[in-house]
């Protein structure tokens, strides 16, 4: 909810007011009969063919870079007859692909991105807005076939666009390698839709609801990456598509200038497709037949050499040198007026008035043949929106401030899920920090010895913090990491500045007072007041065990750096604001999905797995660690010590549980059976530990007699491996994935 206006548009799982699935529509909702191969990935098997034990960073930085991005730059005019290059270039065709492989993400849950080489499954590879870059992902196929382990689809998909645009003159910023491919389809919400944006589906946004956009979502229909060019729902409306492209750019984490920036460079290249009605294809490749071995639409051999190439439905190009970078974009979009038209396709587009002849296209077959150029609504939103028109003219007379903005922009779309800069691999690695990279002071202290950390955590004990705030600190500081996109986490430091330090989940007013303790206590000791706080933890936990009579030691790797306030991007950070967090019994406000399957989610953005989640929810209510200090699932009279009692009490058969009046089944409490006495109060979110058949097998396991060690040493693994999960520093490799 925006705190100041009330919008709760924001809010990452807010929707009409019905409770709707945690994942919208699945792969099997749309392709039914696919093969079930997801069978033999149960039980936590590793899709993955090259073992748990690749290195691919290693692997990468093996490979011979130069000679692969020669072999890049002979493919773009290396045309090959099953597949026509137009104007003879596959260029244009590249950045298309590598746009949509990068343009998925969204800054609300991190996902999407071009991170792990999504594009090659389902739903992606059969999006209509993806239609045909099957095409260009099998152009690419004997390159990777060359390369193999070198080099990941996914960063391959990223280096052929940079190639692309350096093959064609264009300006390209770097290039930063180390994106790791998966073998499945990762969960992601893509929506609720039944339909396609081809067959009639309506754009997200309407004015007559309350809300403009269901986060975490940020296209605006089902199946597109950004927009559709033809306007709202086939509107050609400039000033409401101008809208739609503001709402769903800064979804994806881009200002007013990196749309213009990205619209314009983007569009500089190539030519949109829609020669010929697209009824008249096939379906998209995960629904084809077998023996088209995964292509779809497009495959007849007399329509794609007669040049009958449909996909946007869009036809034309839209400067009038379409493979060669130039600032022609900004130059026809000002000098005519433009008329809406229909493609043969019968898609909706723009066309210049009388355009002179040297501002006419060569045809895409016909170098000796001349057509007119085309802009979309979309890119009549530059001219007419007036916010956006004041920066298209700003680069008309300005092209040189394109050049820089298109090529950050651009860099930034194709990087922006990759997190911290430690993580980019590679010979084109920009030294320039940018702000969105999260940059962080570097740790300059030396590490600390054993006896040194001994003398701290004892002073920590002695300091009058409570184990419940000590372990309630280091949580908010490092439980924000997001293993979408790499973005927060414990090291540096952000938990002690805006907007992280105000958050109602953190208890604002009970941090603070832990962090000015901790930063007393650390005066004179090389530490860190990032680390200061992930020691605060594990001191806690220590004590916490120790105090219901077991022996753990908790491990701790100092080093994290404390960032500054310039080096954080306050608005930035904002999404990663938590809406519910189940470990804390935290909840803003009643959702559209329920409160447990937020539970689910955030596990799943902190790589936990199913034990190490109910663990740490386990251990964490053991030790009072919940937001508001309400009491809310802490099942033990001995709040505090880091025992199995929230498993015990609450599959204890001598309890009774109701919901609460008034509380929207959102809160319950537990009376004993026979007396009728209240003994816990709890959430949606502790209930489903003894509700939910697969979490109460874990659940089980933890509260039986003789497996206290075994809850002790996963509960252990799962705070060290959230501590621990941005430490992208310590060991990439530990966290390639």
């Amino acid at each position: 909810m925006d705190a100041k206006t009330g919008d709760i548009s924001g809010c990452p799982f807010h929707g009409d007011g019905a409770t709707r699935s945690l994942f919208g529509r699945t792969n099997r909702d749309w392709w039914p009969e696919t093969t079930a191969v997801e069978l033999l990935v149960q039980g936590g098997k590793n899709p993955d063919p090259m073992g748990e034990d690749f290195d691919y960073v290693e692997a990468f930085n093996a490979l011979d870079y130069n000679a692969l991005k020669a072999d890049l730059t002979a493919l773009m005019t290396d045309s090959q007859d099953w597949w026509p290059a137009d104007y003879g270039h596959y260029g244009p065709f590249f950045i298309r692909m590598a746009w949509h492989a990068a343009g998925t993400y969204r800054t609300g849950d991190g996902r999407g991105g071009a991170g792990s080489g999504q594009q090659r499954f389902a739903p992606l590879n059969s999006w209509p807005d993806n239609g045909n870059l099957d095409k260009a992902r099998r152009l690419l196929w004997p390159i990777k076939q060359k390369y193999g382990k070198h080099i990941s689809w996914a960063d391959l998909f990223i280096l052929a666009g940079n190639v692309a645009i350096e093959s064609m003159g264009g300006p390209v910023f770097g290039f930063g390698g180390g994106r790791a491919d998966v073998f499945e389809p990762e969960t992601v919400y893509w929506g609720t839709e039944e339909l396609w944006v081809d067959t009639g589906a309506e754009t997200r946004i309407q004015p007559d609801k309350e809300w403009a956009l269901e986060n975490p979502l940020a296209a605006i229909q089902m199946g597109l990456i950004y927009v559709n060019p033809e306007g709202p729902g086939g509107n050609p409306d400039p000033l409401q598509s101008a809208r739609d492209m503001r709402t769903t750019f800064d979804r994806m984490a881009m200002n007013d200038e990196e749309t213009v920036a990205l619209t314009a460079g983007g569009h500089a290249f190539g030519k949109a497709h829609g020669a010929a009605p697209s009824d008249t294809f096939r379906s998209a490749p995960e629904g084809e037949v077998l023996e088209l071995q995964g292509f779809g639409w497009l495959n007849d051999e007399e329509e794609i050499a007669k040049g009958n190439i449909t996909t946007s439905g869009i036809e034309g190009s839209w400067s009038n040198n379409p493979t060669s970078w130039s600032h022609d974009y900004f130059r026809l979009l000002f000098k005519y007026d433009y008329e809406l038209t229909e493609s043969p396709a019968g898609a909706k587009m723009w066309t210049p008035v009388n355009p002179d002849p040297e501002d006419m296209a060569p045809d895409a077959r016909d170098p000796n043949k001349k057509v007119p150029t085309i802009m979309t609504t979309a890119d009549m939103a530059l001219k007419m929106d007036p916010e956006y028109r004041k920066i298209s003219e700003r680069f008309l007379e300005n092209p040189e401030q394109l050049d820089d903005a298109f090529a950050r922009a651009w860099f930034k779309l194709c990087h922006r899920d990759m997190g911290p800069k430690v993580r980019y691999q590679g010979p084109e690695v920009p030294s320039e920090d940018l702000i969105w990279q999260d940059p962080v002071a570097a740790n300059e202290f030396p590490p600390l010895g054993d006896a040194q950390l001994g003398e701290l955590k004892a002073a920590i004990l002695d300091s009058g913090l409570t184990v419940s705030e000590l372990v309630k600190a280091a949580w908010a500081s490092a439980s924000t990491y997001r293993n979408s996109d790499h973005r927060g986490g414990a090291n540096g430091g952000r938990i002690r500045l805006a907007p992280q330090k105000d958050w109602a989940a953190n208890d604002p007013e009970e941090l603070g007072k832990v962090l000015a303790k901790l930063d007393d206590i650390r005066t004179g000791h090389n530490i860190t007041m990032a680390d200061m706080v992930v020691l605060g933890g594990v001191a806690a936990i220590e004590k916490a065990a120790k105090d219901a009579g077991y022996d753990v030691t908790v491990p701790f790797t100092g080093g994290r750096g404390d960032a500054t306030e310039e080096q954080t991007d306050v608005d930035s950070f904002e999404p990663l604001e938590p809406f519910a967090d189940g470990f804390r019994n935290y909840l803003k406000t009643k959702a559209s999905v329920k409160t447990e399957d937020m539970l689910v989610d955030k596990a799943h953005l902190l790589g936990l797995s199913l034990p190490e989640m109910t663990a740490l929810v386990g251990g964490m209510r053991a030790l009072g660690a919940v937001t508001g200090n309400t009491g809310h699932g802490v099942l033990t009279d001995r709040p505090g010590q880091l025992t199995t009692d929230f498993f015990t009490n609450l599959l204890d058969m001598g309890t009774k549980w109701a919901p609460v009046d008034g509380s929207g089944d959102e809160e319950y409490v537990g009376h004993d059976r026979k007396t009728g006495e209240e003994k816990w109060r709890g959430t949606r979110t502790d209930l489903i530990f003894g509700s939910n058949s697969q979490l109460r097998a874990q659940a089980e396991v933890f509260a039986e007699s003789g497996n206290e060690q075994v809850f002790l040493d996963t509960f252990v693994k799962a705070w060290t491996k959230v501590m621990d999960a941005d430490r992208f520093d310590v060991s990439y490799a530990k966290y390639n994935h």
